[in-house]
């Protein structure tokens, strides 16, 4: 019932407008600081690796060895990857374009950013992010997918209705 009301509300397709386009400055805040100024992620991944250590880690063991074997020795990539892609789904998110994708890839880094120790507002960012997931084509109602996909779409794929049950 309540995914039915995320992918077909009308009402629904609102607040997710607001929930992407929220996500998406949230994303482009993050970023351009980092694109503008001189960012380097080695300090964060060394300090997630020593939340690994202790009696109580903060950081789980396969992801401390993956910011070992991986992160760290290929530092010079996710210098690059995290403020454009941080960048990237921002705006694609504002404007509503490949918003599954979008907010597919922002979880991944929320989620990234969770697993090396930092909460912040990644969980809610998360929560929400899942909530555009989830409703599909319905949080691209108010963007460029919505043009996009109008081509694509079948008479076997949901129209916009609103729900009356």
């Amino acid at each position: 019932m309540f995914l039915t009301f995320l992918r077909h509300n009308v009402y629904a397709s609102y607040v997710l407008t607001v929930i992407r386009i929220y996500l998406g400055f949230i994303w482009l805040q993050a970023s351009w600081g980092k694109i503008t100024g001189s960012f380097d992620a080695t300090g964060y991944l060394k300090g997630a690796l020593s939340k690994a250590e202790g009696e109580h880690p903060a950081v789980s063991g396969w992801w401390a060895s993956f910011i070992e074997n991986f992160a760290l020795p290929n530092i010079s990539i996710i210098n690059i990857l995290v403020p454009w892609g941080e960048f990237l789904v921002g705006i694609a998110l504002i404007v509503g374009l490949f918003t599954s994708f979008s907010v597919l890839m922002g979880l991944v880094m929320n989620f990234s950013y969770i697993f090396s120790g930092s909460a912040g507002q990644n969980p809610s960012m998360v929560i929400l992010g899942f909530l555009v997931l989830i409703a599909g084509y319905n949080a691209a109602q108010f963007g460029i997918d919505r043009w996009i996909t109008k081509k694509n779409r079948t008479e076997t794929q949901p129209k916009h209705a609103v729900y009356n049950n």
